[in-house]
């Protein structure tokens, strides 16, 4: 059968047998295939797109590297070819609000367009039918502004036409029924004569479609905490994905206002209250059914209630070390510290560096119906059947150390203890560890020897850490490189450089290539995607105990753990470096240098 060539001279909607023929002449399939589709096509097959039909074949390029024809693939590729601009929607980088405003959703779906940017002399729209172009001659001269056509693929554009429209008429009419002023709790009242300041319902159902819709959302971006926050005129929505913050949507106040307040009430919190900080928790499902649980937390700004929801995946719990980031070496020193009868074993690092994840982990693991596992935080960051939580509870004077001691009422084998804070709470984990159970808490230290000197400072007496303390890991959270984009490149004198400085202490072998950060639509441009851990593990010795007094010197310590193998934070990294799994740049700005206490 023969390709019928496209008459591209004409208007007409983008054609199955052009787009074959187009992928003929570039050799990315053969005709056998594109034949056997087209034979397959004949007769009405609905409105399913040429591109779309072409990618549920799931063929692989002819042309090196062979890679997979997927929709987006497709989309860039005939981009290029008929020498157009190829754009890959990222709702991140959308104002909602400004481009529904360039056109009707009637008129956007009329002509299969979405616009994406909206700037002062031009507007940019996605389409995925690049031969009709009338509908450019009517919007020019309706918006006084110069158009300019991207190609999307059409999957994109259909599902971005309903999310966009819908939620920006949500907002649009949560608006109109609300105030436009500030909340009541803002620092800066302003009263404007005239103006119902009437508060609107949070379970409104367009209140309800703007948080259905936030979740999803960010379910989907991968996003491990989302920031609700007022600001004086406007209100801000920001994901923090591996890491990094991203604003996604700016909202009106009174919007703003009504979610946090639609939130609250889904999270058992107190809503009339804005004055005191509260936490609550909130358990839903992604689209897929997996359950996801957020932990909430409300802050009172200058100019209203700050919310921030923690998403916390039941997944974590059972990955295993290899996929949080230990090697070998690190893994057996960390089973030898936990798998102890008794003792003491510490998770140091900053907030957010995976601390309760490696805990969590660890538990599940230790959990078998043998033993009792019980743990202590301050909240709950996840619920767990197979262990028994209590929650602190400070209007009770319910604390870190009134909870171990009611838990070592309870028969325990294992305690987890959110936070040793205090002497008091530090005392009660040594009197556990001391009667025979294994305690596993964290602190806020840089680095693992400098857990030793913490406790030291806190009054902790030298004869007790060195009968009770197993070990101590440090860790970081370090940004992975995108398996899809990641290139390797020949270490430059400038890296050299900086690795020399960072490693060179420890004898690390520098690599003849490390690898760069690219950026593709797997990862959203970013280069990086997903996070793994940097771990320092110090596990207890005599040579360490002989050394442990009310006058420890930390170097010593340090010099004398690196001597029985204990690896630095920054080590660690440039292990990971030189085998291509994150860039050098990363682990100097996540993990601190070993000289630092």
């Amino acid at each position: 059968m023969t390709i019928p060539a496209a008459e591209v001279e004409k208007e007409h909607r983008l054609g199955l047998s052009e787009v074959l023929r187009l992928m003929l002449a570039d050799g990315l399939i053969d005709r056998a295939v594109a034949d056997k589709l087209l034979s397959d096509r004949q007769g009405p097959r609905g409105e399913i797109h040429p591109l779309a039909a072409i990618a549920s074949q799931k063929w692989k390029s002819l042309k090196p590297p062979h890679k997979l024809l997927h929709l987006d693939a497709l989309t860039e590729w005939l981009a290029g070819k008929l020498g157009l601009e190829y754009l890959h929607i990222d709702p991140l980088k959308i104002d909602f609000a400004a481009v529904t405003r360039v056109m009707s959703n009637a008129y956007a779906t009329r002509h299969r367009v979405l616009p994406v940017e909206a700037l002062a002399n031009e507007v940019v729209v996605a389409t995925a039918e690049p031969f009709i172009q009338s509908w450019i001659s009517e919007l020019e001269p309706a918006l006084h502004k110069k158009v300019r056509r991207v190609l999307a693929s059409p999957e994109q554009i259909e599902r971005f036409q309903v999310e966009f429209y819908n939620l920006a008429r949500s907002i649009k009419k949560a608006e109109q029924n609300g105030s436009s002023t500030s909340a009541l709790s803002s620092f800066e009242q302003l009263v404007e004569l005239g103006r119902a300041n009437r508060q609107f319902d949070a379970n409104e159902q367009h209140i309800v479609h703007i948080v259905d819709w936030l979740w999803q959302y960010a379910f989907e971006q991968r996003a491990s905490d989302i920031h609700v926050e007022p600001r004086r005129e406007i209100g801000i929505v920001r994901f923090r994905i591996d890491g990094v913050l991203h604003q996604v949507y700016q909202l009106p106040m009174a919007v703003l206002s009504a979610m946090t307040s639609r939130i609250k009430l889904l999270g058992r919190m107190d809503v009339i209250e804005k004055r005191r900080p509260q936490d609550g928790r909130i358990k839903t499902r992604t689209p897929q059914g997996t359950e996801i649980e957020l932990r909430l937390s409300t802050l009172p700004t200058a100019f209203g209630e700050k919310l921030v929801m923690r998403i916390f995946d039941p997944e974590v719990l059972v990955r295993n070390f290899e996929e949080l980031g230990f090697s070998d070496e690190d893994k057996a020193r960390w089973n030898t510290m936990t798998s102890q009868s008794n003792g003491i074993v510490l998770v140091t690092g900053p907030t957010g560096s995976g601390k309760t994840t490696t805990l969590y982990s660890t538990l599940k693991q230790l959990a078998t119906p043998e033993v009792n596992v019980c743990t202590i935080e301050d909240p709950i960051e996840m619920v767990e059947s197979a262990f028994n939580q209590m929650q602190i509870q400070g209007s009770i004077d319910l604390s870190f150390a009134d909870g171990v001691r009611a838990l070592l009422r309870q028969d325990p084998d294992i305690i987890m203890i959110g936070e040793i804070r205090d002497l008091e709470t530090a005392e009660m984990a040594i009197q556990a560890a001391l009667t025979g159970h294994l305690v596993l808490s964290t602190l806020h230290t840089n680095d693992a020897p400098s857990a030793i000197t913490r406790l030291l400072d806190l009054g902790v007496a030298p004869y007790l850490i060195n009968a009770t303390l197993l070990g101590v890991m440090a860790q970081r959270l370090a940004r992975t490189l995108c398996p899809h984009c990641r290139q390797p490149i020949p270490l430059d004198d400038e890296t050299a450089k900086i690795w020399d400085a960072t490693v060179a202490p420890f004898q690390a072998k520098r690599p003849a290539t490390v690898h760069k950060a690219v950026g593709c639509l797997e990862c959203r441009l970013t280069g990086y995607s997903g996070r793994m851990g940097l771990y320092e593990v110090l596990q207890m010795s005599p040579g360490l105990r002989s050394l442990i007094h009310r006058d420890a010197d930390i170097a010593e310590i340090r010099a004398q753990a690196c001597r029985e193998g204990m690896k630095p934070l920054r080590i660690s990294g440039a292990i990971k470096v030189a085998s291509g799994l994150t860039t050098l740049e990363e682990v100097v700005k996540v993990a601190p240098p070993a000289s630092e206490g």
